[in-house]
């Protein structure tokens, strides 16, 4: 879809909607646009936006949803924003997003994890060969109306030798198949991995990086942008990496540490394909000085790697399905923001009958022994005559309190549960 600004809506006064208004902040998928509508989404499409414009469009427009692909979501689209309920990354990474700003304010942040998994993978490929063959730079001789045969005919080939993986998420499997397909030797390392499930996809697990680095004729990078990544390619890793190597990058610009690929380069005769960089420009159309670029070797892209139409139809495809899902149940697919763990200590579980009042006495209990609430579930048996409540909170209930609780005259019982200690490997 061209940048366009597309508004559209089935109510002749959006202002009085109950249906979701969604502002989508990029290019995105014609059926994505079509499900969506279909949906009786209210929708606001502006793929000029960037993280200086959007704030002021979340003002101007106060949407239930936002999707974005590439446009940074900053601290302040949050600040401006009454009902956000929900920022959708129609990608993977979600680091362009201020997360923990979203957070702060109770807002929830989805991905679209592993739909673009085989576009990448073809696109590292496509960098393997290129650093292996030398194609761009043939094509330019060529165009330029040089024959160099004699130059170009010294490929070492992929057949037989070492291909090694770091992070083997989606992307990562994806290009492990295809390495196997070539007949190489397959290593990985994920910190989340183990030899076990290495087996299952026919390679080796390597325990240690720099041993990856070292026995590696290709190395091609599959991890997230996190803190724990940041310039894990570093120079550490470059000085283990064999003289002539490949390395492919095609997850973030901040996981390599630029100048040490660079030394690499110029010291030990690396090549380099690279789809992301430090420095690259945040969208669109820009002028782009990164230095790297400019040493031979280095083959690059413009962070296209899931820019195809099958990964954009399947990313929107699931952008729709957790729009869906949230419209439907309130359920938050792929969510990446819940807390994996919080300062419940106890578990109050409530049998009880299905009528109104029940649930706000105990919590009025609860709320005057200053208890926080940390998660609640309230299931409902068949028929709809009785339900029990499972409330984590986050300190004790007194024998009074608990007391109190059965006091009221639909509660059919009231006991209480302690949560181990995280790590202990006990169920609550």
């Amino acid at each position: 879809m061209n940048a366009q600004v597309l508004t559209t809506t089935d109510h002749e006064d959006a202002s009085t909607s109950t249906s979701p208004a969604i502002l989508i902040a990029d290019s995105f998928s014609e059926n994505g646009l079509i499900a969506l509508r279909d949906l009786g989404c209210d929708l606001h499409v502006d793929a000029t936006l960037d993280a200086q414009t959007l704030p002021d469009a979340v003002r101007d427009h106060q949407p239930d949803a936002i999707i974005v692909r590439s446009t940074k979501v900053p601290k302040t689209v949050f600040e401006a924003a009454d009902q956000l309920g929900l920022v959708v990354r129609a990608g993977a990474g979600y680091d362009t997003i201020d997360v923990a700003s979203a957070s702060t304010l109770g807002i929830s942040v989805a991905n679209c994890p592993g739909m673009n998994a085989i576009a990448v993978a073809e696109l590292a490929w496509g960098l393997i060969l290129s650093c292996d063959r030398r194609i761009p730079d043939q094509t330019a001789d060529l165009q330029a109306g040089v024959w160099a045969k004699k130059q170009y005919a010294k490929a070492e080939g992929l057949y037989g030798r070492t291909l090694g993986i770091v992070g083997l998420g989606r992307i990562g499997r994806e290009v492990v198949s295809r390495g196997l397909a070539f007949g190489m030797r397959v290593i990985g390392w994920d910190p989340n991995m183990t030899n076990s499930q290495a087996a299952a996809m026919g390679i080796e697990y390597c325990e240690d990086l720099l041993d990856l680095a070292r026995m590696s004729d290709v190395i091609s990078i599959h991890v997230a942008a996190v803190a724990e990544t940041m310039n894990l390619v570093g120079p550490e890793f470059c000085e283990s990496m064999k003289p002539g190597a490949i390395l492919i990058n095609t997850s973030r610009g901040s996981v390599v540490d630029e100048s040490a690929v660079t030394r690499g380069i110029r010291d030990k005769g690396i090549r380099a394909g690279l789809d992301v960089f430090a420095t690259e420009p945040p969208g669109g159309d820009s002028t782009f000085t990164d230095a790297i670029v400019q040493e031979p070797g280095v083959y690059g892209t413009h962070h296209i790697g899931a820019s195809t139409n099958q990964a954009q139809d399947a990313i929107a495809d699931e952008a729709v399905r957790i729009i869906r899902t949230w419209m439907d149940t309130g359920e938050v697919l792929n969510c990446v923001n819940i807390a994996s763990s919080t300062p419940a200590s106890t578990i109050l579980t409530v049998r009880h009958l299905n009528q109104p009042g029940v649930l706000a006495h105990v919590f009025e209990v609860l709320g005057r022994s200053d208890n926080n609430i940390e998660e609640m579930e309230n299931v409902i048996y068949q028929g709809g005559e009785a339900a029990v409540a499972r409330i984590q909170i986050d300190g004790a209930v007194s024998p009074d309190d608990l007391a109190l609780v059965q006091s009221h005259e639909a509660v059919l019982s009231a006991t209480t549960t302690i949560i181990p200690p995280a790590g202990t490997g006990e169920p609550p």
